[in-house]
């Protein structure tokens, strides 16, 4: 038995879990007039329903009693004192700093951190507001019209999806563009909508050496410099987020305009420091000072509320409730708004690259489940394609419903239809129709006897499927920086029930590895590296494919 299998409340909940784990949300919801008033919580512009959810008070005091016996408490005081919880690689994790507000100090090795924060985040309002204004000029005076950012993983993910949420708050004269993928096709149909004189490069990789990044970023340099035909160019057209003077350097790039961050900022949890520079040139410093706004308010509820009042502590043991005793190994992100398309994507790598792990921190295998795959899309689009499977499939998938309750349309009539849809799937989740209920509607359909009765399993839903519904008062930045700042204190207390790292990501690496070999194979400066059968043929493949055999 590991150290939290053999927990009085993990057995506790086991046995809570055998008397409860059948009692229907209607019976609930029908036992407990004030269920829903009770089972709510409300963090600035954010809005928490949780009641819909296969639990009660019992339930919550027991998960709570578990948050407590792991040492939760203490967990959350380390993070924000700057202790090294990334055991692994022997450092802090501090993207709170990254947007405190109050300035307070936060040390890492005894050293205040926040002078370097602040003084990143002027030198990217400078230079944002020089971009924005048309002070910044390309190379034939004209001022920036397009921004590509070059990046992989959370350097592209954060950025990318915050820009897209929050595109009516951006710049009207820059348009934004995202290159991640090695694979040339995206960097090719990104270069063929820009031009070099009005184009800026944001190249961010901390080393300055990440394959995929430098590839693409090398790839961007010769498409520039065959049509300005001049090195000096390069620095008017090309900025780097990194740590790695020498090499942003001899890229071209002026080190003046070299943004850097460190290596207390994990990669997924990036977006709020220099990383964020294509989210602060698109919307600004104001904006983008709004987006740490809010993320601080949730650092400072997260830090502060009682643990059975806390919003990211009651999602993160809602979902332990369901992973690890219901068996619910997956997660569906579902928001309700356009401008959130790429939220699930986002949180998909925030979740499962932090807490996607096999062994505790004493490196010792778990024995119990881990991050849920996490998946979803826009719910409406989601509604007439995987709900199906959420409405009468076999599985226990969780659910977020994020939306918002400003009608910010000019479209008569279209929000009120989509905030319909929003509480009527959480209540058709959590209701289901009986075999009773679905005879009454057939009858009324003008159905009987043995035709009826050939319908009424189909058309049955068996609810007690739990969401939670999210609710912004309005899509803007400072509510989107709470909303993402509520996911990653939800995925890090999910790590210290587990007993797991949320912030190395080793899983990544063997793939890496293994590819720099075989890269060299396909480009046929090595030969015949020893493989499994099915590699080499795979390798031979592309060989005879490309003249190369």
């Amino acid at each position: 038995m590991s150290q939290l299998t053999d927990l009085p409340a993990w057995k506790a909940l086991w046995d809570h879990f055998e008397a409860a784990k059948d009692v229907h949300m209607r019976d609930l919801f029908a036992n407990d007039p004030e269920r829903a008033e009770r089972y709510s919580l409300e963090v600035d512009g954010l809005f928490l329903d949780y009641s819909k959810n296969r639990l009660a008070d019992d339930t919550l005091a027991l998960l709570m009693e578990l948050a407590h016996q792991v040492g939760l408490p203490a967990k959350i005081k380390a993070m924000f004192k700057g202790e090294k919880l990334n055991t692994t690689e022997q450092r802090a994790v501090l993207h709170v700093a990254l947007r405190n507000r109050t300035n307070a100090p936060i040390k890492v090795d005894g050293e205040d951190v926040m002078p370097k924060v602040n003084a990143v985040l002027e030198r990217m309002g400078r230079f944002a507001h020089a971009v924005r204004s048309g002070e910044w000029l390309g190379y034939t005076n004209q001022p920036i019209t397009d921004i590509v950012s070059i990046g992989i993983g959370g350097s592209d993910l954060g950025p990318l999806m915050v820009c897209s949420a929050l595109k009516p708050y951006g710049h009207p004269r820059l348009n934004m563009h995202f290159v991640s993928n090695v694979d040339g096709a995206q960097l090719k149909e990104t270069l063929k909508k820009v031009h070099a004189e009005t184009t800026l490069f944001v190249v961010e990789s901390k080393t300055f050496t990440t394959q995929e990044t430098l590839t693409n970023a090398i790839t961007a340099r010769e498409w520039f410099l065959s049509r300005a035909r001049d090195e000096k160019a390069v620095a008017k057209h090309f900025v780097a987020v990194s740590t790695n003077k020498k090499a942003v350097g001899d890229f071209g790039i002026d080190p003046a305009n070299m943004f850097e961050f460190w290596d207390w900022v994990g990669g997924r949890y990036s977006l709020w420091s220099a990383i964020g520079l294509p989210i602060m040139l698109y919307l600004g410093e104001e904006n983008f000072s709004e987006l740490l706004n809010g993320a601080h308010i949730m650092d400072q509820h997260f830090r502060n509320a009682p643990l059975e009042a806390n919003m990211p502590v009651l999602l993160a043991m809602i979902g332990v409730w369901y992973i690890n005793f219901y068996g619910g190994g997956s997660h569906v992100i579902a928001p309700y708004d356009q401008y959130l398309h790429r939220l699930p994507a986002f949180i998909q790598q925030l979740d499962m690259e932090s807490n996607g792990k096999q062994v505790m921190l004493d490196g010792s295998p778990v024995d119990f489940e881990t991050a849920p795959i996490i998946w979803g899309e826009t719910g409406i689009n989601g509604q007439h394609a995987f709900f199906q499977l959420l409405h009468q499939g076999t599985h226990i998938s969780p659910i977020d419903l994020i939306a918002s309750l400003e009608n910010r349309s000019s479209l008569p009539g279209h929000h009120e239809i989509l905030l319909a849809n929003v509480f009527a799937q959480a209540e058709a989740f959590m209701r289901g129709k009986t075999a009773d209920e679905v005879r009454v509607e057939l009858a009324e359909q003008g159905l009987t006897g043995e035709a009826l009765e050939r319908l009424v399993p189909h058309k049955v839903f068996g609810g007690n499927r739990p969401t939670n519904t999210l609710l912004m008062t309005r899509l803007d930045p400072r509510n989107l920086g709470a909303l993402i700042a509520l996911y990653e204190h939800k995925i890090f207390v999910q790590g210290v029930i587990w007993h797991i790292n949320s912030f190395d990501q080793w899983g990544v690496e063997l793939g890496k590895q293994l590819a720099k070999t075989i890269h060299a194979e396909l480009t046929g400066k090595l030969v015949d590296a020893p493989h499994d059968s099915s590699t080499s043929r795979l390798i031979q493949l592309y060989r005879q494919a490309n003249g190369r055999a």
